[in-house]
């Protein structure tokens, strides 16, 4: 699998939240060759910024050749502002796609657990798989996605207010609805992928799959800025850490350090 840089057009553009917004862009090349877990690189179009922002698939329509992305605008310096304010018919540079993906573990039950801006990936991985899926979604207050969620698998919410759902974490919804399963997915926070390798643990969960978290530059593996620390030597620097962009996003639990 090659990683494509094109133009991607933008078909369909919405705000979903105060600040989550909500893209499918048609992008064939990338589309073709893209799974659930991996990661596409966006380019603003202002030129003192060199360096890609990168953003989570949360569907992929191979058919269209289309990809969407439901992301967090996080300030008017990173690049998802500028993404925020653009058009259907506008075009925006992509390079993708980038990162190893989820095993889907074909057949299994799995529990799929989204935090945050953690919640958009579960989507494709819960449409890709074969197995049963039980999914948990913690938001801060306000939902986005639980429709399209509910469609592939048992849905479960847990929010910090208790508006919706569990008043508190994933894990505490796990416990309150006394779920099971053989495999484990996560995305989100480090602490709550903390809290989901030691659940994983301690009921003896070994296929426990984390895409971690990192701020990252080049989003190729070339710069170092987004190692995260692992139990083995990695081969390009010769130390104990992984390049969550190229090794990752997606690691086994017991891989890495949190």
């Amino acid at each position: 699998m090659s990683k494509i840089e094109i133009m991607g057009e933008i078909i369909s553009t919405k705000q979903l939240t105060e600040d989550i917004f909500d893209v499918w862009i048609r992008a064939k090349e990338i589309a073709d060759q893209a799974k659930a877990g991996q990661f596409v690189s966006f380019y603003t179009d202002d030129p003192s910024k060199m360096l890609p922002r990168p953003i989570s698939i949360c569907e992929i329509d191979k058919k269209a050749g289309s990809l969407r992305f439901t992301y967090r605008v996080t300030g008017e310096k990173t690049g998802t502002k500028e993404f925020s304010l653009k058009q259907v018919g506008d075009k925006i540079r992509l390079l993708g796609p980038l990162g190893n993906g989820f095993p889907l573990e074909e057949g299994e039950k799995a529990i799929l657990i989204g935090g945050g801006i953690g919640i958009p990936p579960m989507l494709e991985l819960a449409k890709e798989r074969t197995g049963e899926n039980i999914i948990i979604a913690g938001y801060r207050d306000e939902l986005y996605l639980e429709k399209d969620l509910k469609k592939q698998g048992e849905l479960y919410i847990a929010t910090d207010s208790g508006s919706f759902g569990v008043k508190g974490t994933v894990i505490d919804a796990i416990k309150e609805n006394e779920l099971k399963a053989a495999v484990i997915y996560a995305c989100g926070p480090t602490p709550m992928l903390k809290a989901v390798k030691e659940y994983a643990k301690t009921h003896n969960i070994t296929k426990c799959y984390l895409s971690m978290e990192e701020k990252m530059a080049c989003g190729i593996g070339a710069c170092l800025a987004c190692v995260c620390k692992s139990k083995e030597k990695d081969e390009h620097s010769q130390v104990h850490n992984k390049r969550v962009c190229k090794e990752g996003p997606v690691f086994l639990a017991w891989e890495v350090e949190l």
